[in-house]
């Protein structure tokens, strides 16, 4: 089987340039989408699947951007890893209970994702600067 790069970039542009154009979103939701898509690989090998799982859980109404963003790692983490219930309300429990293997193995696939996320959001939300 031949990897096609394009594997992982594809559900990603696609999901940011979803959201990008979601009707109704002010400028504060936008710098929020782009500012949590970049810091992703960031947060990611800082602090790591689980805290990022738990964060999109504790983020406020006012935080709904970067709550969208976090929603749509997951996502594309469910569907390139194949491993299910990481982006419901049971992803924590699905980490959780992972083996080491495979938590390492999906952390990296995570790390791969969150680079693409970076390079993506600076294409997608040009015009968007700032916090």
């Amino acid at each position: 089987m031949t990897f096609d790069p394009r594997t992982i970039a594809t559900p990603i542009y696609d999901a940011l340039n979803n959201l990008r154009s979601l009707p109704n979103q002010d400028d504060t939701r936008l710098k929020q989408q782009k500012s949590q898509a970049v810091e992703l690989y960031t947060y990611l090998s800082t602090w790591g699947m689980m805290r990022l799982k738990a964060e999109e859980m504790a983020l406020d109404k006012n935080m709904e951007g970067k709550k969208q963003v976090v929603k749509k790692f997951f996502e594309c983490l469910e569907e390139l890893s194949g491993i299910k219930n990481l982006a419901n309300h049971q992803g924590l429990t699905t980490l959780k209970n992972l083996g080491t293997d495979e938590y390492l193995g999906l952390t990296g696939l995570g790390l791969a994702l969150a680079q693409e996320f970076s390079f993506w959001a600076t294409a997608v939300y040009t015009g968007i600067e700032g916090d």
